[in-house]
């Protein structure tokens, strides 16, 4: 297969949430430039090919994560300019991507790239400008969660009040009132009480809820 002109790439930010903690996933690069650093999953684009078919074929390939399982992914942004890449000008088209940390299954394969997730506050130097790739594909998450539905692709399908809220404050990174956030959110019409319990040795029976809806939807702002 030939490049598209050697000068379009595709690189995608993975975002889950893990031991509290917002992560993004990244691969260790096996060619030059940036040789045995981190970076996104990325690369260039097939000829003929359309972005997001290059974009679910990145993930497979160097971080072995199938679209099928359940990843959400949206176009980010189109970073461009020199300086950006050693092997001249280069334009990016970015995604970002959603899912539940349970639902991944790394597919191993000998093109894989040590896909590994990081905690977005802990980052290593990283090749190209993937740092302010990440850094802005957290403040899109960020706006998402005030007018969208998103936050479903962290969340497993049943789940309590409590991890809902958790996901929110992780990715916001700041505390919400409990109170608060519970009549807002219950007036938003997306969730549903089960009639399934979490039951834990150290913590009271807790009602698990799912969402009506898991596709995107757009809402009147939220917070």
């Amino acid at each position: 297969m030939k490049y598209l002109y050697q000068s379009v790439t595709t690189d995608i930010v993975i975002f889950t949430i893990e031991d509290d903690q917002l992560k993004v996933l990244l691969i260790k690069r096996t060619n030059e430039p940036f040789k045995n650093q981190w970076a996104l999953p990325g690369g260039f684009l097939f000829e003929n090919e359309e972005p997001a078919k290059a974009a679910a074929r990145v993930l497979q390939d160097k971080a072995g994560i199938k679209s099928d399982m359940g990843v959400y992914l949206e176009q980010l942004y189109t970073f461009g300019g020199s300086g950006r890449d050693p092997r001249g000008k280069i334009i990016t088209i970015s995604y970002f991507a959603l899912t539940p940390k349970d639902k991944i299954k790394i597919v191993a394969s000998p093109k894989i790239q040590t896909p590994t997730f990081r905690s977005i506050k802990k980052l290593p130097d990283m090749a190209f400008d993937h740092n302010r790739i990440i850094t802005y594909a957290l403040q899109r998450l960020q706006s998402k969660l005030e007018y969208t539905n998103v936050v479903y692709s962290l969340l497993p399908q049943y789940f309590t009040f409590n991890q809902l809220q958790k996901t929110y404050e992780i990715i916001l990174n700041k505390k919400l009132d409990k109170r608060n956030f519970r009549k807002k959110f219950m007036l938003l019409g997306l969730i549903k009480p089960t009639k399934k319990i979490l039951k834990g040795e150290r913590q009271r029976p807790a009602k698990l809820y799912a969402f009506k809806s898991r596709k995107p939807v757009e809402l009147k702002k939220f917070f």
